[in-house]
């Protein structure tokens, strides 16, 4: 990961800090004790146990560092720089699928907080990069594996 700025939400920024807390604090220590008991049990050259538990520091201690990088490079979008007449980062936009009529209400976030699953989507996804910048009422094409679909944008909000 480069030195790029990484845009959080407050949520987002309490989010990542909270992980990287649990990480130190306490997933390091249930790593540290599996690995002695796993030296416990003898060679280690063909202890899976151990091998499990080393795996599991590296990923913990690599994701670590991805945090504190993350964080230091984080700039934080606050509530009173969200406009509400074009879509940014932090704003939740309502759009409207113009050929099946479903609405969905998405709320844009920079990639490090993206989580589709509860409609937090990144400014950098097909969907975000469609809708960034666009005010209320109006028309965009979004490019998607299947084609392409159209949203109008009902709502903007905080």
């Amino acid at each position: 990961m480069s030195d790029k700025e990484v845009l959080l939400t407050q949520d987002g920024l309490k989010r990542l800090e909270d992980e990287l807390e649990n990480l130190k604090s306490v997933k390091r220590r249930e790593v540290a004790e599996r690995i002695k008991v796993a030296i416990g049990y003898g060679d280690i050259s063909e202890n899976s146990e151990y091998e499990d538990a080393k795996n599991e520091q590296a990923f913990i201690e690599g994701r670590i560092i991805t945090l504190e990088k993350m964080l230091r490079n984080a700039r934080i979008i606050n509530s009173d720089e969200i406009d509400l007449e074009t879509v940014s980062i932090g704003s939740k936009v309502v759009v409207e699928d113009l050929e099946f009529g479903d609405t969905m209400e998405y709320t844009i976030v920079g990639t490090a907080e993206s989580d589709p699953l509860n409609n937090k989507i990144s400014n950098e996804s097909p969907v975000g990069k469609a809708i960034i910048g666009k005010k209320k009422g109006t028309t965009v094409e979004v490019n998607v594996p299947a084609g392409i679909i159209q949203y109008k944008i009902v709502d903007i909000k905080i």
